[in-house]
């Protein structure tokens, strides 16, 4: 791709964006606490869909997360199908603590 393509991380809209030519093309949204990013929604407009943008996307924004060293929990089926097709990126899920309950509860 030729295009001039730039992602930065918009921490005042908690958002990873990628932007072609100077447009905004595609973003990733999330939710934060301290240590943890959720990502929600990632979404790409319609004239740049297909070109491989949001898997760019994607792939930045988790290279910046563990930068970071922060986790994830992808619940953006994008996001998650991401990292389940790249291996390499599985270290950086978080893995929540489950309550467990005994009998009768």
């Amino acid at each position: 791709m030729n295009d001039n393509v730039e992602v930065t991380h918009n921490a005042e809209k908690r958002r990873y964006e990628l932007r072609v030519e100077g447009e905004l093309a595609s973003i990733a949204e999330y939710a934060s606490n301290e240590r943890v990013l959720v990502f929600d929604h990632t979404e790409t407009s319609g004239n740049f869909r297909g070109r491989g943008l949001a898997r760019r996307l994607v792939e930045t924004a988790l290279d910046d997360v563990r930068k970071r060293d922060l986790k994830v929990v992808p619940s953006c089926w994008f996001v998650a199908g991401f990292i389940q097709d790249h291996p390499e990126y599985q270290d950086l899920v978080a893995h929540l603590a489950q309550k467990e309950e005994g009998p009768g509860l």
